[in-house]
């Protein structure tokens, strides 16, 4: 094909540059031509029953041992987030059973009662799904039911018969390592390493009984009264204890996607994972409002808990509503700062670094030593899971 400028008054001979480029593209053409005509006889060269198979193969390929073993442990991942959350959800959830722990939960986000349902149903699907998921493939899911011991709240709204596996009362040590990171250019995966925003150790983030929350006590803010300082001070305990659960996930998951073989198994893996960042970026901004005015300045009376007001040096490292991930050094130093979710590495963000730093808050506290067993079992064969090609 010859090209020609067909505007009015132009020339009708074609300039060099062009024919060059003309002849250019033949030979592209002509290349691409001769490629696939290879590859035709490439293919007519192999037995039409080796296609066959490989096509059969391609379509019947299931999850890997290794993918199984990763969806083993986020499957018990997800049983452990289920558990906590029912929890949060009896007491302060949208039909919450705690009038007193909704009204402080409230005072720091007037959805949050609404959150906390929405995510309890989330986590309550993702680990249906999950184990629904292993058994469609024949392989064996997950049930942590033995290990269902730990005793819950007793307060009002809580389902006071009902064993936990989870531990939220005065052992919980709340780590808030993340407010500082996810404001930072520095990358945990490069060594950088985060201080706590605020000081949370041994301190419950849901009410023991109902000497922390009596009946048809008063809204706790302002908080007037040692009582309604109690309060607060364990609602907004618990409002970075959510953050701190879900960034874990955020991490997690991303870890662990890239260790997955299985098309299908990688894209549950990221689907799943996607719905946990977004829990994450939700509860980042409820715990923000903990540390500026009017909750700042909250502390408890009996654990000496308290929440500065992080918002009031104006530095972009603790302004409250600086919470979209900063870019940070990510893949190699040499490149563009990039906003990511992170820690990315097995190391830091993999299935036993997610273990290690659970038991590390006290959320396990009380649990047995076959728990711990079970646990450790799971993370380190979804650790040595290898992307397979």
């Amino acid at each position: 094909m010859t090209v020609h400028d067909l505007r009015p008054g132009a020339s009708s001979e074609v300039p060099a540059q062009e024919q060059e480029l003309e002849a250019l593209w033949q030979r592209v053409v002509g290349r691409r031509s001769f490629l696939k005509q290879a590859g035709i006889v490439g293919a007519a060269a192999v037995p039409f029953s080796a296609l066959m198979a490989s096509s059969a193969s391609a379509k019947s390929a299931g999850p890997t041992d290794g993918d199984i073993a990763i969806l083993r442990f986020l499957a018990a991942a997800e049983i452990l987030e289920t558990d906590l959350w029912e929890q949060y959800n009896e007491l302060g959830g949208l039909q919450g059973g705690n009038p007193a722990y909704v009204a402080a939960l409230a005072n720091i986000d007037s959805d949050a009662p609404a959150y906390i349902s929405g995510n309890t149903r989330d986590e309550r699907s993702h680990a249906d799904f999950i184990n629904a998921y292993l058994v469609s493939k024949g392989a064996q899911p997950v049930s942590l039911e033995r290990f269902r011991t730990l005793k819950g709240s007793q307060a009002t709204g809580a389902d006071r018969s009902r064993r936990r596996l989870t531990n939220l009362l005065k052992g919980t040590n709340v780590d808030t390592s993340w407010y500082l990171r996810y404001r930072s250019m520095a990358n945990p995966d490069f060594g950088a390493t985060f201080g706590q925003a605020v000081t949370i150790n041994n301190q419950p983030v849901i009410p023991l009984n109902d000497t922390d929350t009596p009946p048809n006590m008063a809204a706790p803010v302002p908080p007037i009264t040692a009582q309604q300082s109690r309060m607060q001070a364990i609602a907004n305990s618990a409002a970075f204890h959510f953050a701190m659960i879900e960034q874990g996930g955020s991490s997690l998951y991303t870890t662990l996607s890239l260790q997955v073989t299985s098309l299908e198994v990688l894209r549950i893996v990221v689907s799943i994972g996607g719905t946990e960042v977004d829990h994450f970026g939700v509860w980042q901004d409820v715990a923000a409002n903990v540390v500026e005015p009017p909750l700042a300045g909250v502390k408890d009376p009996e654990t000496g808990t308290f929440f500065p007001d992080l918002d009031a040096s104006g530095r972009d490292a603790t302004r409250a509503n600086n919470i979209f991930p900063k870019p940070c050094e990510f893949i190699d130093p040499s490149l563009p700062d990039c906003s990511i979710i992170r820690p990315t590495l097995s190391k830091n963000g993999g299935a036993m670094a997610a273990v290690k730093f659970l038991t590390s808050t006290g959320l396990f506290e009380g649990q047995s030593s076959a728990f711990f067993a079970a646990a450790t079992a799971l993370a380190k064969a979804a650790d040595a899971a290898v992307r397979g090609i």
